[in-house]
Order: structure tokens, then C-alpha cells, then sequence
């Protein structure tokens, strides 16, 4: 099955056209990608209907075996179209090709990871004890959630959509789902692989578009979707609770963070160092786990701060393509002029650059392109902005500490709470640390390792409810308890 020229929205198993369209340009080299059919209103109705009615079909009546054997057909053909969605993902991000394929692989790993979960997971059943020698028994039944709403961000399009798709799917909902317009391209080609694995008309729909006025705010509001998930930014996230609100419908919301780092003066400085260089630079910064504060206890904080400037100046622009490449574009021209905003807010704020805090200058057809030079502050500390607002690019802070008690504080210092990283030798004080941070993820001695069993969410700003294993089991699905006298 061949997607029709463009990228068109795709409802009940088949590509249909928007009421507009628009450009998806490329961060790398400001070419054009594709163009976009935008879904009105009348589209995303479509969409919703059609997932209504598979809910009421053959599919409403599937059982977890029968999903779980459809999850695994999935995967198989994501590994077999893997070299099509990493082209897709590569034009959309720009990022290089070793880690979109990191990406391509782990949507992969999201449909099997699921279809074990599911198929191994219970529920709670109870004998009760009544006067007079009766007794009930009490079991649970897991529910779908309905027509799901699932909201994807650009900067990790495939891994993201499938985190959330597969266990959606698995607990027998239909889904509804709407890419980011940055990054269209690989929900278009999963919407073939899903018709070639099986999946019936009307369970998995994608309707493209932007956000207010637009496909999210209409499908958001929309009367007969019974559920939300979001990844993206906080603001955006409280938009979509108050669509939500008057229906009270579910939300599972991972938004964005301001993420710190504690090295203490124990640590495996060169482990820090690298450790702190991923955490800053993946992506070009444009991923919501990345750290943007990292505080340094005082009697190393030169030396690591020496260090991670070297790891800084030694990134790679270029091409996705070219082996050399360690670091691709910004998402967008847009978002570029976000971040160079905040470069220009620390120089004014009296931060020192050690690095980088410009454009690079790339020639070879480049220079359109979203490039930005990485940065790293010093003399600064958690009262500037550059310190508390979310920038979602290649920058951090460095802050030096004197103590513990310090360092947790200037830690949990933030309205967001998503996740940190405690770097030392000592892991009694690794522990402690770690379970002291006001977050949803806490790694000590690395970063960005994940069990997709383990719970997945942040606190405060950072987002509602956790998903990964069985907590996805929990969002997408409802329980009812049946009690039967005996």
C-alpha cells in the first residue's frame, strides 16, 4: 500500500484530503519536504466516527490475545519498513542518521514491549466473606478507555507516537492520532504498516494540522473522545485540560522540564563529563530528559565545567548522512529564534559563555538550515531566567555547590519536576540523593537508560499520571469490578 503524493489524513483505513495545505520544510537545509493536507473540522469528525464505530465492531469484542499477536505484527513490519521511517524521520528532524535509527528500533521495541505487558498482566479478584457462611467472589475486568486522543510532539515523532499508540491498542482502544505539523511524515508511513499488519478500518487514525484554531483544538474538544494523552509543552498542556475539563475526561500529560544535574567532587569526573555531554547535546537539546542545570560541587566545578566545554566544541555539524555529523539542526527556523532569545537574555543576564551561543556558519547549502551553536553559562544562578525557564535547545547552566543539603535544594528549585542525574562514587549518597529529587526520574551515574517497564512522568509542571508498563495498563484502561454472591 502506497501513501497518495502528500501527506494526506488518514481515516478508516484510507488517505484523504485536508481542507488546506502547508509546507513541511527541512531544518537542514530550508528544502522543501512535503506537503501537508491540513484536517478541518468535517476531518477530524470523520476520524472521531470512524474510531466510534470500530469500538462497536469485531474490534470492541477482541480479545488480549488477539491484540497482543497484532502488536507483534506491527513491530515486525516497522523492522521491515525500518530504512523508509528513518529516511521519514530524518527529513522531518534533521537529527543524524545513527540516532533516528536508535529511534526507528525502539518503536519497535515499544509494540513487543506492550504486547508482553498486556498479555502477562491480571487483575485484582477477591473472595469475600458474608454472615451466615456466604461468601462473594469479586474480580475485575479491564476496560478500554474509548477513543483516545493522542497528541505527539516533533522532537521524538515515531518513538513518541508508538509509546503511546502501542498501549493504547493493546487495552483495545481506537485512537485518533495528530503529529506535530514539524514532524508528519513517519505517522503517515505507520498508517500503511498498520494496514498491512491487520489493524481493522477505524482503530488508528492520524488527522495532521496545527494547534488553536486547528486539528488539535477540534479534536481536543471533541465530544466523543473519551481520553487524552499530550507530550509537549506545559502551557500547551493546560490548554488541552481546559478542553478537557467540562467532560472531565482523563488526561496523561509529559511536559516539559527543567532538568538538573548534581556532580559531586566523589564522582568519576570523566564519566560526569560524558554522562553531562549526552545530556546537554542530544538531539541538539530537544529532549524533554535533557539537563539545562547542572550544579558542580565547588572544589571540581573548573575542571568540570573545562571539560564539558571541550565535549562542546568537539560537536559535528553536517549532513544526517555524513558519518563525521554528531549533531543536526534546531527543529525549525521558529524554534531557533526561541533559543537565540535565551542566549541573548543570559549575555544581558551577565552570564559568562565558555562556549559556543551563536549560528554557526556552515556553507555547502547548510545555511538555511535551523543550525545553532551549543551554550554554556557560568556566573549566574537559579534566580535568572536562563535558570528557571524551560529552553529546549543545546544550553545549560553551571552553578557550584558547597554541601548536600545545597545541592538538593538548588535541585528541587523549580516549578517543573521531570527528571535528574546524581553523579558520585559514594552510592549510599547516590540513593539518598536520588530519592530526595521532587521528580518523576531520578538516574545515578548515567542518563537516558530506561526500562520500558519502569514508570515514565514528571511532577509539578512537568506533567500528569506515569506511563511504561503496567502504569500505561492504568491510563488506558478502566476497571469494573464485578461481585458475584455465592
Amino acid at each position: 500500500m502506497t501513501a497518495p503524493p502528500g501527506l494526506r489524513n488518514f481515516v478508516d483505513n484510507r488517505f484523504v484530503d485536508g481542507v488546506a495545505h502547508f509546507d513541511k520544510i527541512s531544518p537542514v537545509d530550508g528544502s522543501l519536504v512535503a506537503q501537508v493536507h491540513e484536517a478541518g473540522r468535517e476531518v477530524v469528525d470523520r476520524a472521531v466516527e470512524a474510531a466510534r464505530r470500530a469500538l462497536e465492531g469485531p474490534w470492541g469484542r477482541s480479545t488480549v490475545g488477539e491484540r497482543a499477536a497484532l502488536l507483534r505484527r506491527i513491530a515486525d513490519r516497522i523492522e521491515e519498513r525500518s530504512d523508509e521511517l528513518l529516511a521519514a524521520e530524518i527529513a522531518d528532524t534533521g537529527k543524524p542518521t545513527a540516532l533516528a535509527r536508535q529511534e526507528v528500533a525502539r518503536a519497535a521495541a515499544n509494540f513487543r514491549t506492550f504486547a508482553d505487558v498486556v498479555a502477562a498482566t491480571g487483575m485484582d479478584s477477591f473472595m469475600t466473606e458474608l454472615p451466615e457462611g456466604r461468601r462473594a467472589l469479586n474480580y475485575a475486568l479491564r476496560r478500554p478507555l474509548g477513543v483516545v486522543a493522542v497528541i505527539v510532539p516533533w522532537n521524538l515523532p515515531l518513538l513518541l507516537l508508538t509509546w503511546k499508540v502501542a498501549p493504547a491498542l493493546a487495552c483495545g482502544n481506537t485512537v485518533v492520532v495528530k503529529p506535530s505539523e514539524e514532524t508528519p511524515s513517519s505517522a503517515s508511513l505507520l498508517a500503511e504498516i498498520m494496514v498491512e499488519a491487520g489493524v481493522p478500518k477505524g482503530v488508528f487514525n492520524v488527522v495532521h494540522g496545527f494547534g488553536t484554531g486547528s486539528t488539535g483544538e477540534f479534536l481536543t474538544a471533541h465530544p466523543a473522545v473519551d481520553g487524552i494523552t499530550f507530550t509537549g509543552a506545559s502551557a500547551t498542556g493546560a490548554a488541552i485540560m481546559r478542553a478537557a475539563a467540562p467532560q472531565v475526561r482523563p488526561v496523561s500529560f509529559e511536559l516539559g522540564g527543567k532538568n538538573a544535574a548534581l556532580v559531586f567532587a566523589d564522582a568519576d569526573l570523566d564519566r560526569a563529563v560524558e554522562g553531562l555531554a549526552r545530556s546537554v547535546f542530544t538531539n541538539t537539546g530537544q529532549v524533554c530528559l535533557c539537563t539545562e542545570r547542572v550544579y558542580v560541587e565547588a572544589s571540581v566545578f573548573e575542571e568540570v565545567a573545562l571539560g564539558l566545554a571541550q565535549r562542546a566544541r568537539e560537536l559535528r555539524f553536517g549532513r544526517p548522512d555524513d558519518p563525521l555529523t554528531t549533531t543536526g539542526p534546531l527543529i525549525s527556523l521558529k524554534h531557533r529564534e526561541k533559543v537565540l532569545g535565551y542566549y541573548r537574555l543570559a549575555e544581558q543576564e551577565g552570564a559568562h559563555c565558555l562556549a559556543g551561543g551563536g549560528v554557526p556558519e556552515l556553507g555547502g547549502g547548510l545555511d538555511a538550515g535551523a543550525w545553532i551553536e551549543p551554550a554554556l553559562w557560568t556566573g549566574l544562578d537559579n534566580r535568572h531566567r536562563v535558570a528557571r525557564e524551560e529552553i529546549f535547545g543545546p544550553a545549560a547552566v553551571l552553578i557550584p555547590f558547597t554541601g548536600e543539603d545545597e545541592a538538593v535544594r538548588l535541585a528541587n528549585d523549580t516549578p517543573y519536576g521531570l527528571a535528574a542525574a546524581v553523579w558520585t562514587r559514594d552510592l549510599e549518597r547516590g540513593h539518598r540523593v536520588a530519592g530526595r529529587m521532587r521528580v518523576g526520574m531520578s538516574w545515578v551515574n548515567t542518563w537516558y537508560l530506561r526500562d520500558l517497564r519502569s514508570p515514565f512522568g514528571g511532577a509539578g509542571m512537568s506533567g500528569i499520571g506515569r506511563e511504561g508498563g503496567t502504569h500505561s495498563l492504568h491510563f488506558y484502561s478502566e476497571p469494573t469490578n464485578v461481585c458475584v454472591a455465592l
